[in-house]
Order: structure tokens, then C-alpha cells, then sequence
């Protein structure tokens, strides 16, 4: 796999203070896309040890929520073995984090993506310019989905993720 970039303290792709890895490869080449660079599969650098621990450093930290990754698509072809990797790492090695994973794909073309499961939210469906709408959150049309992935597979259906839904359950208990 091959990645642009790792962006740190991120509060724009995800709730809270993420680590956001993007990576190279994307077939949907959605016009107006506010990252066309990341498109060629063959793009960026090579995902290597050093990326990895660089990776898993930043995300470690106490004050960093979760992980998003996007890109160009984490589940073009060619990036969904080592994006499972990553994500199965992650919730093996520091499961308090969250997981975001922005994809191009809809829900229904990614539903047997093996480490979907372990996602906690999904954001699914081509930039549309068309329904673009800058007074949307984490998304930039309004035919992309923010899925609560385990509340979807609890339910059989798609659910909506609500923001800050997890704080206000902590705070009930």
C-alpha cells in the first residue's frame, strides 16, 4: 500500500482529535474531489515499518481520539488487505481509540469487507458536486452517509452515527 500523507491532531475527519492516514488509489474520481492528487494507486510513498510506527506513535497518544482513514479510497482493491491489518492492529493494540474509514464505496458494495465490523464509523458514497453542501459535518454532499457501523450491523440496517453520541451515553452511566 502506498500513502500521502499521516496528518496529526486532526479535528476535521472525524469527532474529536484523530490521526488521519491517507492513502493512494482511488477508482471513483469524483469531480471537484478536494484530494485528486491521491488517486494513483501508484502515487505517495510506500506504506513501510517506519510509516507504521510513526503511524501508531501519534495515535497513541492520550489526547488523540481515534484514527480516520481516507485518502484517494482505503478500500480500493489493492488497499483493503492492508487497511484490515491496520484497523485489526489498532483495536487489538489500542482499543479505546475510535475508527473512521471515508470510502467512495456505498455500504452495500463494502459489506462483506472483512475488519468492517471493527469500524465504529463509516462514511460512504461518492463526492457528488452536484449535492454539494458546505453546512454538512464530515462530509461534503448530501448523499454521503455517517453510519454507526455496529448499531447497522445490530439492526440489518443503516443507522446513522450521532454526534457525540458516545459522550452522552458516558455521561447517563
Amino acid at each position: 500500500m502506498r500513502y500521502h500523507n499521516i496528518t496529526k491532531d486532526d479535528m476535521l475527519n472525524g469527532e474529536g482529535l484523530r490521526v488521519v492516514l491517507w492513502v493512494a488509489g482511488c477508482t471513483h474520481h469524483c469531480k471537484n474531489c478536494h484530494n485528486p492528487i491521491t488517486w494513483d494507486i501508484a502515487g505517495g510513498i510506500e506504506f513501510d515499518k517506519a510509516a507504521e510506527d510513526e503511524l501508531f506513535f501519534e495515535l497513541n497518544h492520550s489526547h488523540i481520539d481515534g484514527i480516520t482513514f481516507s485518502g484517494g479510497d482505503p478500500l480500493h482493491p489493492l488497499n483493503r488487505e492492508e487497511v484490515s491489518r491496520l484497523i485489526k492492529k489498532v483495536r487489538k493494540e489500542l482499543p479505546d481509540k475510535t475508527v473512521w474509514l471515508y470510502t467512495g464505496y456505498s455500504f452495500d458494495e463494502i459489506k462483506d469487507f472483512d475488519a468492517l465490523p471493527l469500524i465504529d464509523v463509516l462514511i460512504d458514497g461518492e463526492f457528488i458536486e452536484e449535492l454539494k453542501d458546505g453546512r454538512l459535518h464530515w462530509v461534503g454532499s448530501s448523499n454521503q452517509n455517517i453510519i454507526d457501523v455496529k448499531k447497522t450491523l445490530e439492526a440489518g440496517e443503516i443507522v446513522l452515527y450521532e454526534k457525540n453520541d458516545h459522550l452522552a451515553l458516558s455521561l447517563e452511566t
